[in-house]
């Protein structure tokens, strides 16, 4: 017997905090966050972290457990979230991942084996060299020549990927596109119902909009600049998430507030996009657009519900 899974995600603003703690309820879940920068301290208004009091007393895990100094990738979230889904299982409920980090989903869902991909240190440090000195732009261009098709998919600003798939060719002389792919043909160990909340375009940039004018009437400069204080360098991992960065570039002198937003608003958009694009390529996914359930979140719940029953995930 398959263990239950179940999943919820969509693009970045357009109402799965809200919804997940509905959810949760319904089918007796507790909650793992895929979200690459909500498992940062200090770092709550420029993710849009869930606050205690929004979680209603729901069991929530991968959430505010790093320091901002601390690297976090796909190896560790399928460490951690299979830690935490083992001691869910094992209180007799069911493990609801949410969060719109596509990668990280897939590859818990999936399992997939990353042992064979041990990176080449001084290789990676000639790309990151390569980055600073000429731009990320310049990355892209390599690895679009050994492999065109994953240069489509992964953003030139995405640097961390990009030095990951010139690693992998580096190493296997393989291109990861085709890596991934074969990756995604096996068949999951759970199951599981995958759910990829959606809204109309407009309405979900304008939520953006909203949301980014929201963090920073809430603070966001004052949280970059405590960040700042206790040595986050831009460096880091953490301070590359959206809004970290551009803040960061505000407070250095090197663009105003009015430029930095603008650009926090842009690049979240376009990101949005990114993820719809991942979502529309995986398998076996229902997609709720909140415009065929007239914005009404008992309708939606009504609809997951029918879907986890039929599933057998819940009685």
């Amino acid at each position: 017997m398959k263990k239950p899974l179940i999943i919820l995600t969509g693009p970045t603003a357009v109402g799965k905090t809200e919804l997940s703690i509905q959810l949760a309820k319904m089918a007796e879940a507790s909650v793992i966050s895929a979200d690459s920068m909500q498992v940062y301290r200090h770092m709550d208004i420029g993710t849009a972290k869930i606050k205690k009091s929004e979680m209603q007393e729901i069991p929530h895990y991968l959430i505010d457990f790093l320091e901002p100094s601390e690297d976090f990738h796909v190896v560790k979230f399928q460490e951690y979230a299979r830690n935490s889904m083992n001691e869910i299982y094992g209180q007799g409920r069911i493990p609801l991942i949410v969060g719109g980090t596509g990668f990280y989903i897939q590859a818990l869902l999936y399992n997939i084996d990353f042992t064979n991909e041990q990176g080449n240190e001084d290789y990676r440090i000639l790309l990151e060299q390569t980055a600073r000195e000429q731009g990320v732009h310049v990355l892209h261009q390599m690895l679009a020549q050994v492999d065109p098709q994953a240069a489509a998919k992964i953003h030139e600003n995405n640097v961390k990927r990009v030095i990951r798939a010139l690693e992998f060719h580096h190493l296997s002389g393989q291109k990861i596109s085709e890596h991934n792919e074969a990756e995604r043909q096996r068949e999951s160990p759970y199951n599981f119902a995958y759910f990829v909340l959606n809204d109309e375009r407009t309405f979900l940039y304008e939520r953006i909009n909203q949301r980014v004018e929201q963090m920073i009437n809430l603070g966001l400069v004052e949280e970059v600049r405590k960040l700042q204080k206790m040595g986050c360098t831009r460096q880091m991992v953490s301070m590359q998430g959206l809004g970290y960065k551009e803040i960061f570039d505000y407070l250095d002198g090197t663009c105003t507030l009015k430029e930095a937003v603008y650009r926090i608003k842009r690049d979240t958009r376009h990101f949005a996009k990114r993820q719809l694009t991942w979502f529309r390529r995986e398998r076996e996914v229902t997609w709720i657009n909140k415009p065929d359930f007239a914005y009404d979140n008992d309708k939606i719940l009504s609809y997951m519900q029918e879907e986890l029953i039929k599933k057998g995930i819940i009685p």
